[in-house]
């Protein structure tokens, strides 16, 4: 295997562009090598951190996640989802549907790129936790495949 060799040029990019789109992370893979760059949060002197607080509650803890019923499909980066492939579409996916392993389940749009979230095992979808052209934080439980 070949040492991986770390861009600096390229992660100082990754985190202008958190700062220019106010992002609190961004990941970026490529084959087996993956990166990712997250905000360094810091309170001005009256500030409160309840701001941040709707994001933490959007994101399930382990022990929540242990509790879903099948195979939970977690949200691989920052963004907006987007249930059909275009406005007024019928959606990719919708409860009860069989999928199979690289199905495309939804979209992600992260700065103006559309990500393709696909299946990663057969199986049932058992039920749909987001809703279309929502927010979504990086590890958020989209959707479960029974």
């Amino acid at each position: 295997m070949s040492v991986f060799e770390l861009d600096t040029k390229f992660v100082h990019k990754l985190a202008d562009l958190l700062k220019e789109t106010g992002l609190s992370e961004i990941e970026y893979a490529e084959g087996d090598k993956r990166i990712r760059v997250a905000a360094q949060s810091s309170l001005v002197q009256g500030q409160t951190p309840a701001a941040a607080a709707p994001a933490q509650a959007a994101a399930p803890t382990e022990e929540k996640k242990e509790s879903f019923r099948g195979t939970p499909i977690e949200a691989p980066m920052v963004g907006t989802v987007y249930l059909a492939p275009e406005p007024g579409a019928s959606p990719f996916v919708k409860v009860g549907d069989r999928v199979k392993a690289g199905d495309t389940l939804l979209i992600i749009e992260a700065m103006k790129v559309m990500n393709p979230i696909k299946a990663p095992v057969a199986g049932t979808i058992s039920e749909i936790l987001v809703s279309d052209a929502k927010p979504v934080e990086f590890g958020e439980v989209l959707m479960l495949i029974a």
